[in-house]
């Protein structure tokens, strides 16, 4: 853990920032006392984009026939 004073962490913020990102907690001080925590933001999982598996995925015709009484059975329990 790193903790460096508001006056320092002024001039050296991108060097704090860079080290957040690489994992290092970084700790802004108002003296001694610890006030803030550097921390990296976690990037949102992307949105689904519609049609994104398009050509990659083959259904054949029989896809679309009756299952098998058996297997049907099964799946309506």
């Amino acid at each position: 853990m790193v903790m460096v004073p508001i006056h320092q962490a002024k001039a050296q913020l991108s060097r704090l920032i860079q080290s957040a990102c690489e994992g290092e907690e970084v700790v802004i001080a108002r003296g001694r006392e610890p006030v803030v925590r550097l921390v990296p933001v976690e990037h949102a999982t992307p949105a689904r984009r519609f049609g994104a598996m398009r050509g990659k995925v083959h259904v054949d015709e029989s896809f679309f026939e009756s299952l098998p009484d058996e297997e049907l059975a099964a799946w309506e329990k």
